[in-house]
């Protein structure tokens, strides 16, 4: 585009398209840099990825990243996005390492063990106990979608997620 062109294309456009160019920079940037770790992310999170086959088509967990953690080895930090449909569920489970939770849509309704059921929405979070029983994981809406954002910490190679009979 010429300097012409460039000027006669609206000032917040530009500033768009300028964000836009930097982010998939970035997003290539890293990449390039970390493809073995997200192989192994999604490695390790297939079990948690197995629920989107048993609820909703619509379920489904991205891995978004891992990193070992320096000041305390043996251990890791693993973050996923995890998108539930309307009326979209997880089924029972336990995760092997501490589990925070943070509502990015929807609601999500969540039971640990034999505590109450609760509902939580977005901004809010919740926290899971390494070895805590997640008996209820599900969108609280059967008409609009839910998410959040998990962040595991827990032992290098460990499986992160275990179905419950």
């Amino acid at each position: 585009m010429t300097a012409m062109g460039l000027a006669a294309v609206p000032r917040q456009s530009r500033s768009m398209a300028w964000a836009v160019v930097a982010g998939l920079a970035c997003a290539f940037a890293i990449g390039k840099a970390l493809p073995v770790t997200m192989d192994t992310v999604s490695g390790a999170l297939s079990p948690l990825c197995a629920t989107a086959a048993e609820s909703s088509p619509l379920d489904k967990v991205e891995p978004v990243g891992s990193y070992a953690l320096p000041n305390v080895p043996g251990k890791r930090v693993t973050i996923v996005r995890v998108f539930y449909g309307p009326g979209g569920f997880s089924r029972p489970h336990r995760h092997a390492g501490s589990v925070t939770a943070y509502i990015t849509k929807g609601e999500i309704r969540s039971q640990l063990g034999g505590g109450p059921v609760e509902t939580f929405g977005v901004g809010q979070s919740f926290f899971e106990p390494p070895g805590a029983t997640h008996l209820v994981s599900a969108n609280a809406s059967t008409t609009e979608p839910a998410e959040l954002i998990a962040v595991f910490v827990a032992d290098e190679g460990a499986q992160l997620t275990t179905f419950l009979e």
